[in-house]
């Protein structure tokens, strides 16, 4: 599985992530994580309801949230912050 970052998302990055090594460190972890198994319970990986459906979500940290979409076996990282700050 390749990522790719489309929409906000390297701007959040930038904005919401980069200033916090600490999250950077974790964020690089769950990645990885994520291309090994998405399916990893530590992730909380899930579907997004409502006006979302077609997108999903896995967590960071406990706030910390990647939104993506899946197409053709690559994943699309479209958003990052706290739970506020994405859905």
């Amino acid at each position: 599985m390749k990522i790719k970052y489309i929409g906000k998302f390297q701007k959040h990055f930038e904005l919401r992530i980069k200033p916090h090594p600490n999250l950077i460190n974790r964020f690089q972890e769950r990645v990885e994580l994520f291309v090994k198994d998405s399916s990893n319970s530590i992730l909380k990986n899930h579907t997004l309801k409502d006006k979302k459906g077609n997108l999903k979500a896995f967590s960071i940290t406990g706030d910390i949230r990647v939104i993506y979409s899946v197409k053709d076996d690559d994943a699309y990282f479209i958003d990052i912050g706290s739970h506020n700050q994405v859905y």
